[in-house]
């Protein structure tokens, strides 16, 4: 699918042009007083010119990583990073991404090309110099091209990657990156502060005023001429959310107000879910609002409690995934940034799937899964993680908690029947009952499973000993199907597993805590979900 320009979209409509009129007016503040000598920051150049030869002159190490970063990120080899991810959006169908970047690459360019033309600012003068380098010093080609770098990367990160930790942390790295180049012009001596400073300014302008201007059209097109009011179909949307994932429930409310209004659909109707009411309650609040499309949004887990109740009614259901796995999402290729999925659930197809009906200790009442149930080392795992970490950082939050689990956890004796035949005995690390097959990263857990396909499929994970499961797991990413007593498959449409003693098991990750016997049974294609046309 298509990158959505307005994942970028700012929160407020003038921050844009403000932004790029008050880096111009530095710019030309800067310039202004460049061009007629201001006293002030003549000196101030000078001072810090000063300043900053006499920290590194001398000291050969600081000065070779210097000219290392001079070299090697150089305005070149920036424009050539840029270039390639130029091309790497148009394999994407990101064309008026990719345009803009296109377009900022040699107009940059340009600009520094004809200023230090018109300015033949002298770079500053040593007796003794640490680098020596021609050309005129206003403005810094180095730090424009590091701004341009900078402003391109941060606004295709945040078209690529969804609100959290990472994209905080890789957002930051763009920027130091430009702050460290800027700074290795003035501590290698060939420009002024006022070179740089300016050269960050005019280096950010020139791609945000394009961007502004490529992007006003789709922006300006979510503008309503009025408040947002209900469409003027009959079909009538019902979300269920659990606002803990979704974050600010204001904000998520306006944007799917804002696609029903644009797809003709009426006003939403919101059901918000509780500790107490993880999902359930809300989608049978939904039917009984006689909606046409419920979109539920959440983890795993509030997809699972909704699911279970929208399942047999004929009524489309619109996923957007806002947790940590979004196994199902991933499964069935539903966008999961929220602005893609939102949409997703107006405009796609109905695709029916199957549930999963799952007993538990011998238990008449029954409970479902979409994605998977596991007991053992992988429900422990679940129960491990920390919620705070898994909050900062998604879903590198299991691997720490797998690493520690996997030394603590002893291998449980189970007996797994199949469509009800005779129990076979195993020594296994983890079982995972699966109606999809593959996890975070695209890893074959269950390469035959499909969620469609009326049958669940079964996977024993059994290393003799610890240290064998990391040869396990590169057999799962090279998708070998070859069983034997480390990695056994099975499928069929029910399993019963039973347990020597109670258990760690997690439903579509979520731990349920500890129990002896599960039984899980197929319903084929009682659940229609909305996935890309």
């Amino acid at each position: 699918m298509p990158i959505d320009v307005r994942r970028a979209r700012p929160a407020r409509t003038a921050f844009l042009p403000t932004m790029v009129g008050s880096l111009f007016g530095v710019y030309l503040v800067l310039a202004a007083m460049v061009w007629w000598e201001w006293p002030p920051l003549m000196d101030l150049d000078h001072t810090v010119a000063v300043w900053a030869h006499d920290v590194i002159v001398g000291k050969d190490g600081w000065i070779d990583l210097f000219d290392w970063i001079a070299e090697w990120l150089g305005p070149m080899v920036l424009r050539l990073v840029m270039a390639v991810t130029v091309l790497w959006l148009v394999l994407r169908r990101a064309y008026r991404v990719a345009v803009w970047i296109a377009v900022s690459i040699p107009l940059q360019f340009l600009a520094v090309y004809g200023f230090k033309r018109l300015f033949e600012r002298p770079r500053p003068t040593f007796a003794d110099p640490v680098h020596v380098t021609d050309g005129f010093s206003f403005p810094s080609g180095h730090a424009t091209a590091a701004a341009t770098f900078a402003t391109v990367m941060v606004v295709v990160t945040l078209l690529v990657l969804r609100r959290g930790l990472l994209r905080q942390l890789v957002i930051a790295v763009w920027v130091v990156m430009a702050l460290i180049i800027g700074a290795d012009r003035i501590f290698l001596g060939v420009h002024y502060v006022s070179d740089v400073v300016a050269g960050f300014a005019l280096g950010t302008a020139i791609p945000l005023a394009l961007w502004w201007l490529l992007t006003l059209r789709v922006f300006a097109e979510q503008e309503a001429p009025h408040p947002a009011v209900a469409g003027t179909g009959r079909r009538q949307v019902a979300v269920v959310l659990n606002p803990v994932k979704v974050g600010d429930v204001d904000v998520f409310r306006a944007k799917v107000t804002e696609a029903a209004v644009r797809h003709d659909w009426a006003e939403p109707k919101f059901f918000e879910t509780t500790i107490e009411d993880p999902g359930g309650g809300q989608a049978i609040a939904a039917l009984e609002g006689e909606a046409d499309l419920v979109i539920v949004a959440g983890g795993d887990g509030t997809v699972r409690e909704a699911c279970g109740m929208l399942a047999r009614t004929g009524i489309g259901v619109g996923i957007v995934p806002l947790g940590t796995g979004n196994l199902l999402a991933r499964n069935l290729s539903i966008p999961l940034h929220m602005v893609d999925a939102i949409d997703n659930a107006f405009t796609g197809q109905d695709r029916a799937v199957d549930l999963v009906r799952l007993q538990i200790d011998g238990s008449e009442e029954a409970t479902t899964f979409l994605v998977m149930a596991g007991l053992g080392f992988d429900a422990a795992i679940m129960t491990g993680t920390n919620e705070d970490l898994k909050k900062k950082v998604g879903w590198l939050a299991y691997v720490v908690s797998g690493v520690k689990q996997l030394f603590r956890f002893p291998n449980a004796r189970v007996q797994i029947s199949v469509d009800d035949g005779e129990f076979v005995r195993h020594r296994a690390l983890t079982v995972v009952v699966g109606n999809v097959g593959f996890l975070q990263g695209g890893l074959p857990l269950l390469p035959d499973a499909e969620i469609d396909d009326g049958q669940i499929d079964v996977v024993v994970i059994a290393p003799p000993h610890k240290f064998a499961f990391l040869r396990v797991g590169l057999r799962l990413i090279a998708r070998r199907k070859r069983t034997d007593e480390r990695l056994d498959r099975m499928t069929g449409r029910t399993v019963t597993i039973r347990a020597d003693k109670p258990t760690p098991m997690q439903l579509d990750g979520d731990p349920i805590g500890e129990h002896s016997e599960l039984r899980a049974t197929v319903e084929p294609g009682v659940l229609l979900v909305r996935v890309a046309r």
